[in-house]
C-alpha cells in the first residue's frame, strides 16, 4: 500500500461524522487519496436525501448487530466470501478495494491467500469497522465511506469487490460509475449479492422493501447483466448458486470497457 499505517477505528477512537473525506483519510497513502474537491459536486436534492436516509438506516442496522454478525451468519458469510474470492486471481502487487467490507472477513481471507496484497476496506457502519479493525493488520486502511462517492484517486485499484452489500445501494448507477473511475485500466469488479431468480429471495426482497428502510432492491440475473452492460462493463462471468434454502446468490465478474 505504498507504506503508511492503517486507519484506527477502535471502540475508544471517535469516528467523525460522515463525509466524503472522513475516517482519517490522512492515514491512507497519498497515492490513493482523492484530492479535496474544489467547488464540490452538483447532486440532486432528492438523490442526496435518499442517500443520507439509506446510509443512516444501514449504519444503524449494522451497528446493532456488529458484535454478533460473524457468529450469527457464519455459514452465509464464509460461503459468499469464498465464492467472491474464487473469481479473483490475486497477486501480491495488486491493490484491492472491498466495498461494504463489514467485519473484514473478505479482507482477512484475501490477505491470508495472498500475503503482500494491498487491501482497503470501506463500510458505512462504525461498529462493523471496529470489529474489522481487531482482526486486520494495522497497515490495512479501513474507512467509513459510501460506494457512490469513493474517496480515492482515479485509476488506483486492480480489483474492486463487494459481497452482500449491493442491495443496500440507493443509486447503483452512480456507484458503478465510481467503481469504474477508481479501477485501473483492465481492472476487475466482482459483485456478489442476492438474486431475484430464486423464489425465497424474491419474496424476502418484497417484504424488506416495505419494512426495512436500509434495503433497496435485488436483481435477477438478466437485470444484473443489463445494469452492468448499460454502465460500460463487459460481464465475463455471472454465476448463480444457493448457499442455503433461503439464500440464492449470484456473483458477477466484469471489466469496464
Amino acid at each position: 500500500m505504498d507504506g503508511g499505517p492503517g486507519v484506527q477505528l477502535l471502540a475508544e477512537t471517535p469516528v467523525p461524522a460522515f463525509s466524503r473525506l472522513e475516517a482519517r483519510l490522512s492515514q491512507v497513502p497519498a497515492a490513493l487519496r482523492a484530492p479535496a474537491p474544489s467547488g464540490g459536486y452538483i447532486i440532486g436534492v432528492a438523490t442526496l436525501a435518499k442517500r443520507r436516509k439509506s446510509s443512516l438506516a444501514v449504519e444503524q442496522e449494522y451497528d446493532r448487530i456488529a458484535h454478533r454478525y460473524e457468529r450469527r451468519w457464519a455459514h452465509y458469510v464464509q460461503a459468499t466470501v469464498s465464492k467472491t474470492l474464487a473469481h479473483l486471481d490475486l497477486q501480491p502487487t495488486m491493490r484491492l478495494l472491498d466495498i461494504g467490507c463489514g467485519t473484514g472477513v473478505l479482507l482477512r481471507e484475501a490477505e491470508r491467500a495472498c500475503p503482500g496484497i494491498a487491501a482497503v476496506g470501506i463500510d458505512l457502519s462504525r461498529a462493523m469497522l471496529t470489529v474489522a479493525r481487531r482482526g486486520l493488520p494495522r497497515t490495512t486502511p479501513l474507512l467509513r465511506a459510501n460506494a457512490e462517492e469513493l474517496p480515492f484517486r482515479t485509476a488506483r485499484f486492480h480489483v474492486v469487490v463487494s459481497s452482500s452489500s449491493f442491495h443496500f445501494w440507493p443509486n447503483p448507477s452512480l456507484a458503478l460509475e465510481e467503481i469504474a473511475r477508481v479501477l485501473l485500466p483492465g481492472g476487475l469488479l466482482v459483485l456478489t449479492d442476492w438474486c431475484d431468480d430464486f423464489l425465497a429471495c424474491r419474496v424476502w426482497d418484497r417484504v424488506l422493501r416495505v419494512i426495512n428502510p436500509a434495503h433497496q432492491r435485488i436483481y435477477s440475473q438478466d437485470q444484473f447483466h443489463a445494469l452492468l452492460s448499460e454502465h460500460g462493463y463487459r460481464v465475463r462471468v455471472l454465476e448463480l448458486y444457493k448457499v442455503s434454502w433461503l439464500w440464492g446468490m449470484m456473483t458477477a465478474s466484469a471489466v469496464p470497457e
